[in-house]
C-alpha cells in the first residue's frame, strides 16, 4: 500500500499479509489480467518497472501519461512524490520501438511546484469522439488545469463535484475514473456521486446529447470498482468492455444485459491489487491512440 496516496484515496485499505505476499499476489493478478487481454486479441504492451526506484503504484500508468490519435502526448502532475518517479523516457522509446509515432510532449508536471495536480484519465475520462472532458475536482484534479489541457487538446471541459461516504461524511472522490467510463456507445456512471442536482443533470444530458446508453451503478457497487471500466479493441474489431471481476460480480443482470448490447465483458480477478492499491482494471491501462509510424 502506498501510504502517500492512501490519505485521500478511500478505496485502500490496509492488507492483512506481509508486503512480500502482496507483491506476489498482485505480481500473479497482474499477469493473468494481461493474459486474459491477449486471449481476446488485445495488443499489450508490458514495460518493467525498475525495482530501485520505489514507485509502489507504477501498476497504474494511466495517472501520469495519455496519448493521443494526433501524435501528442501529456505528462501531469502527480499528488504523490513518490508516484513523479513513474515517468520515465524509457516508456516513449519503448512504444516508438513498437511502431508508434510521438509527435510532441505536452508537460504539464511544474504545476507540482505550486501544489497543483492533475492526474491524468484518472482525473479525466474523455469522451474522445465527441471531444467532452469529463473532470470531478478533487485534492488530484485542480480546475485551471483542466481548463489548460482542454484548450491544448480541444476538449469541452464538463466540471462536477463527485463524493463518496466515508465514515458517514460526504468527501471528494480522489479520481473520475472510478465513478464513471465513456465507451463509445455506453456510458457507465454513479450518478449518485453528483449530490449537486444541477450537475447531475448537466452531466446525464450531455452524455445523452453525445447518444450514449447509460448504465447507472450505485455507490455500493462504485466501491467494488463497477465505474473503473475501459472499452477496449479486441480480436476482428471486437467491442470489450474491460473491468474486475469484482466489479463484473457487483453488477446486476439488467446493467449485464445492457453492456452487453454494445460490448462483450472481459473480466480478471485484481482483489490484491484493489485492496492494496485503491484502483483497478481502468488505472491499470494507459491506452495507446498514438498513429502508427508509416
Amino acid at each position: 500500500m502506498n501510504e502517500q496516496t492512501a490519505v485521500n484515496n478511500y478505496f485502500q485499505t490496509e492488507a492483512k499479509l506481509k508486503n512480500e505476499e502482496i507483491n506476489k499476489k498482485a505480481q500473479a493478478e497482474f499477469d493473468a489480467f494481461v493474459e486474459v487481454l491477449k486471449n481476446n486479441g488485445v495488443n499489450v504492451i508490458v514495460e518493467s518497472d525498475d525495482i530501485l526506484m520505489d514507485t509502489p503504484d507504477s501498476i497504474f500508468p494511466n495517472n501520469w501519461v495519455s496519448f493521443h490519435d494526433d501524435g501528442n502526448v501529456a505528462i501531469y502532475p502527480m499528488f504523490a512524490e513518490n508516484r513523479r518517479k513513474e515517468r520515465r523516457e524509457e516508456v516513449f522509446m519503448r512504444l516508438e520501438s513498437e511502431g508508434f509515432k510521438i509527435e510532441n510532449i505536452i508537460d504539464y508536471t511544474s504545476a507540482e511546484d505550486e501544489g497543483l495536480y492533475l492526474e491524468g484519465t484518472g482525473s479525466l475520462v474523455l469522451d474522445r469522439e465527441n471531444k467532452i472532458a469529463y473532470c470531478a475536482l478533487s485534492p488530484r484534479a485542480d480546475e485551471d488545469l483542466f481548463i489548460e489541457f482542454c484548450e491544448d487538446f480541444d476538449y469541452f471541459p464538463l466540471l462536477f463535484k463527485a463524493n463518496q461516504t466515508v465514515n458517514g461524511e460526504r468527501l471528494p472522490i480522489y479520481h473520475t475514473n472510478v465513478m464513471m467510463c465513456i465507451g463509445t456507445k455506453l456510458a457507465v456512471i454513479c450518478l449518485d456521486c453528483i449530490d449537486d442536482k444541477k450537475e447531475r443533470k448537466q452531466v446525464l444530458q450531455h452524455l445523452k446529447n453525445a447518444d450514449k446508453t447509460i448504465v447507472n451503478i450505485s455507490e455500493i457497487q462504485m466501491n467494488q470498482f463497477a465505474g473503473n471500466m475501459l472499452q477496449l479493441k479486441g480480436a476482428n474489431n471486437a467491442d470489450l468492455l474491460v473491468m474486475s471481476k469484482a466489479a463484473h460480480t457487483s453488477l446486476t443482470k439488467a446493467q449485464i444485459e445492457l453492456i452487453e448490447q454494445h460490448c462483450k465483458i472481459v473480466s480478471s480477478s485484481l482483489e490484491t491489487i484493489e485492496t492494496c492499491g485503491g484502483g483497478s482494471a481502468r488505472c491499470m491501462m494507459a491506452e495507446v491512440f498514438l498513429p502508427r509510424i508509416d
